[in-house]
């Protein structure tokens, strides 16, 4: 081997990287102490970017293509180290390849429940969770906000961060959307599109982007669907009578997948025996058709008294009893009651005529 081959073994002549991971976002070309060669050819493949670092500067960013290291394909670098028009020496600087393309079917949820206010059900607690895909969209930014000097940059490294966005952001929309939670499931692509706008700001800062974001499922707690469950059953059901067969059915059959449910079968049946009866007294009918609910009791009439060319009143009856009893109404008194056709003496209103009748009798002997 001459000094001609030694020297330029030396040297790097091809940059490329080929990634046979699924989850790297950033890679650092390791060149081993050696320097890179004037004129060494540079492949970015479909997919990823090549940025150069010199001494801890961020430098030129080359997108998919076939470059020859030259000074006229790195304007940056050559400014940054005063290279002369015929500058044809070997160069050192840091060369990280990007990957620019989707990482998709990423998960996220939500943690704790969300608090939201229902305008049917009231305040309650809500779980959510679905998937989103994340790509590189400016790779300097990337490579300078997040990334730094990592060799090897996983989509794990970043992901946490992502879903808590997510997640806040969710929180915030699903708040203040107003959508009962029962129309949710058939909103959850408008859902989606308004929590995709609210985290592009926030992930374009880190050079990112959510090309897309799904919500798969929003759910209440376990405790809630157990009522809204009754809720339809009852619905279904229609009444209490077709209500209690259906449960007494329902009964029978969990009594019947769990082993030595007889106990539960019994006292199922008994609870469903005792509210059909109940049902079918509260629907009793008579030997000649339905037993009629009693009338409401009388209206009590109320009177009022022409004392003077003045009206007093009303007064009840039992009232007018204790004035007829002291005098202040006196069988001339002047009375007059709804429906009455104008005013009549106290004795000839039949209702009244008995308050002069029966008088009280003697006071005893002391």
């Amino acid at each position: 081997m001459g000094i001609f081959d030694f020297l330029t073994g030396e040297f790097i002549d091809v940059i490329h990287w080929v990634d046979d991971t699924r989850d790297t976002m950033v890679w650092r070309f390791e060149r081993e102490g050696h320097e890179i060669k004037y004129g060494a050819k540079l492949t970015v493949r479909e997919g990823q970017a090549a940025v150069f670092v010199h001494e801890g500067q961020l430098a030129d960013v080359f997108t998919p293509g076939l470059y020859m290291l030259e000074t006229n394909n790195m304007p940056i670098l050559t400014t940054l180290n005063h290279w002369d028009h015929g500058f044809k020496s070997p160069f050192k600087s840091e060369i990280y390849f990007v990957n620019t393309t989707r990482f998709n079917n990423l998960k996220w949820g939500t943690k704790n429940p969300i608090i939201c206010r229902d305008p049917e059900f009231g305040p309650v607690r809500l779980r959510a969770f679905g998937t989103y895909s994340v790509r590189v969209t400016d790779p300097a930014r990337f490579l300078v906000e997040i990334v730094g000097t990592d060799g090897e940059f996983t989509m794990d490294e970043i992901s946490f961060q992502i879903r808590n966005i997510i997640v806040q952001e969710f929180s915030r929309v699903i708040a203040s959307s107003g959508i009962p939670v029962l129309d949710m499931a058939a909103n959850t692509a408008d859902l989606g599109k308004l929590v995709a706008a609210e985290i592009a700001p926030p992930v374009a800062a880190y050079g990112l982007s959510i090309p897309e974001l799904y919500i798969e499922n929003i759910s209440l707690p376990p405790a809630v669907e157990d009522a809204l469950d009754k809720r339809t059953s009852m619905g279904l059901a229609g009444d209490l009578g077709r209500f209690t067969q259906y449960s007494a059915a329902e009964a029978m059959t969990n009594a019947a997948k769990t082993p030595g449910g007889g106990d539960g079968l019994s006292a199922g049946l008994g609870a469903g025996m005792g509210m059909a009866m109940g049902a079918q007294m509260a629907q009793q009918t008579g030997p000649w058709g339905p037993v009629a609910a009693p009338p409401p009791p009388p209206a009590e009439h109320v009177w009022h008294i022409a004392e003077n060319g003045q009206t007093k009143g009303p007064f009840s009856k039992a009232s007018m009893g204790r004035m007829a009893t002291d005098g202040t109404l006196t069988r001339d008194s002047l009375v007059w009651t709804a429906g009455q056709d104008g005013w009549m003496r106290a004795e000839d209103v039949r209702e009244l005529a008995q308050l002069f009748t029966i008088l009280p009798p003697p006071p005893p002997q002391i």
